[in-house]
């Protein structure tokens, strides 16, 4: 079967321009409380153990099919809770005629409980209804959509169970046979039973005599996996058959596919915590190799191995070549990765004016997305520390952190606009998951985050300006029913956009949208 592409060509009024002196005011408006996105994300006070600082996932998906998106946040848990039995690993809020969002997740029948880390949204089973895939520690759990936001949990009878540490998750057709199948990141090895102590002889951990959680180094790296869908409703673990399987195992936190060489075939690219990232090509066999150093991918340009957190990509230049974006640990910029086709990437967050605002900080969710309906991708950075003890180290950072936002400028630049949007106001947060979509179906696309400890924070885009949005809905026949790997291309007078259509999750980022946006 063939990959679906779909070419527009809009004109006339859907153009707008912004003219000279008439720039965009971009505003975003935290409404989460009051919209009832309440229910506090569970850890520990002290995060003594690298377990209770990953959690964090969360995702768009319109449960009930009504064309109003829903939120599901994973509830985490910690060491002492997860031993009595673990917490329910999600909380499911449907969206109200009145822009509200009501806690339905008992009545879902979501009852599985354990340690959430993330989540990632596809229909898996290509009957119309989009199911939810939620990682953690332990054990996964797949919920297949009943219709009407009602879930049954069918892991054990989908082979999808998996068990480990597992973070991030993506689905992506990637033999292209229609049914959309499970590439799962895990993270470290742990016995919950034998973790080490905070400042053990055996595991010494601490920061200029501040004791602090172990890990990742020091600690075994966990393998990842690959779970091919067999269409019945099963999946066969195929990772060593596909030859995605890393022997030593690594830490990996944020897979995404990506169809990088423009061949038709979805590649994966794998965002490792302290190690190289992996980049596999589809060999359009059923199986991949290995480009990662040769791709320019894995390493920064000095070749030093960055603590890789989460992803996203884009054509950020408009050069028909899909771009990567990788938050990274404090100390470290994080990473845009230029696509210059057989040249392989090209680290260029220096010269994009992004290496120095992101330095200082713990960069997770992310996305490249159109703020202002312009045309051009921004990108938006969800930060936060991962134990509070960083605050009694000297020049280490804080653990309370930013939200950053910052402007595509059209020339290879981009600019910080995190206080004139607002979000740089908003309290300081340990934050991890993002995900965007349109909430309120204005054309603007808003933004969900997860506080560790808190309540997410639910971005509203408020900016003005004189552009146009168009939203796509693929329902693919041939190809898996969400369109998932399908390409959308819009011609708005001389601005070509591409993009793909994904599901992504994240203990670290989610990204649940089939819309494109253009000016």
């Amino acid at each position: 079967m063939r990959v679906l592409t779909l070419a527009i060509v809009l004109s006339g009024s859907c153009l707008a321009q912004v003219s000279a002196g008439h720039s965009p005011i971009i505003r975003f408006e935290d409404i989460g409380k009051r919209a009832g996105v309440a229910v506090p994300h569970i850890s520990s006070p002290e995060k003594s153990y690298i377990i209770e600082s990953m959690s964090g996932g969360l995702g768009f998906i319109d449960c009930d099919n009504d064309g109003k998106l829903d939120i599901v946040t994973v509830n985490g848990s910690n060491v002492d809770r997860y031993r009595r039995g673990g917490d329910l690993m999600v909380t499911l809020y449907r969206q109200e005629a009145d822009g509200r969002f009501i806690n339905v997740t008992q009545a879902a029948g979501l009852s599985t409980k354990g340690w959430g880390m993330g989540i990632a949204v596809a229909d898996f089973d290509n009957d119309g209804r989009q199911d939810l895939y939620v990682t953690g520690y332990g054990h996964n759990v797949l919920y297949r959509n009943l219709g009407n936001c009602k879930f049954e949990d069918v892991t054990e009878k989908a082979g999808l169970r998996a068990g480990g540490f597992s973070v991030g998750a993506a689905w992506g057709d990637y033999d292209r046979d229609g049914n959309v199948d499970l590439f799962v990141a895990r993270y470290v090895r742990i016995d919950i039973n034998t973790l080490p102590t905070v400042g053990s002889d055996h595991h010494p951990c601490s920061v200029m005599a501040v004791r602090v959680q172990c890990g990742p180094k020091g600690l075994p790296g966990e393998t990842n996996l690959l779970f091919h869908n067999r269409g019945d409703g099963t999946f066969e673990e195929v990772s060593q058959k596909a030859r995605v399987s890393e022997a030593g195992g690594a830490y990996s936190m944020q897979p995404i596919w990506f169809d990088y060489n423009n061949d038709g075939w979805p590649d994966l690219f794998v965002a490792n915590d302290v190690g190289a990232n992996f980049l596999y090509r589809n060999k359009g066999d059923g199986t991949f190799e290995d480009v990662s150093l040769i791709s320019g991918s894995a390493l920064d340009e000095a070749g030093r191995e960055r603590g890789s957190m989460g992803v996203d990509a884009a054509d950020f230049d408009h050069d028909g070549q899909l771009d990567l974006f990788v938050t990274t640990f404090g100390s470290q910029p994080d990473a845009l990765y230029r696509n210059r086709g057989a040249a392989g990437f090209t680290d260029v967050e220096s010269s994009a004016h992004l290496a120095l605002p992101t330095y200082p900080y713990v960069g997770w969710g992310t996305a490249f997305f159109d703020v202002d309906n312009d045309g051009w991708s921004d990108i938006l950075v969800a930060n936060g520390y991962v134990y509070p003890q960083v605050e009694s180290i000297p020049r280490a950072g804080h653990y309370l952190e930013p939200i950053q936002l910052f402007r595509n400028q059209h020339d290879g630049t981009f600019e910080d606009v995190s206080a004139a949007s607002g979000v740089g106001g908003l309290p300081l947060r340990s934050r991890r998951g993002a995900a965007f979509g349109d909430i309120n179906n204005d054309g603007k696309i808003d933004v969900l985050i997860l506080n560790v400890d808190d309540p997410p924070t639910l971005l509203i885009n408020r900016s003005r300006n004189t552009n146009h949005a168009v939203i796509f809905s693929l329902v693919g026949s041939k190809s898996n029913r969400s369109g998932i790997g399908a390409r959308v291309t819009v011609t708005a007078g001389d601005l070509k956009q591409f993009n793909e259509v994904r599901r992504i999750q994240l203990s670290i980022a989610e990204r649940s949208s089939s819309a494109f946006w253009s000016r």
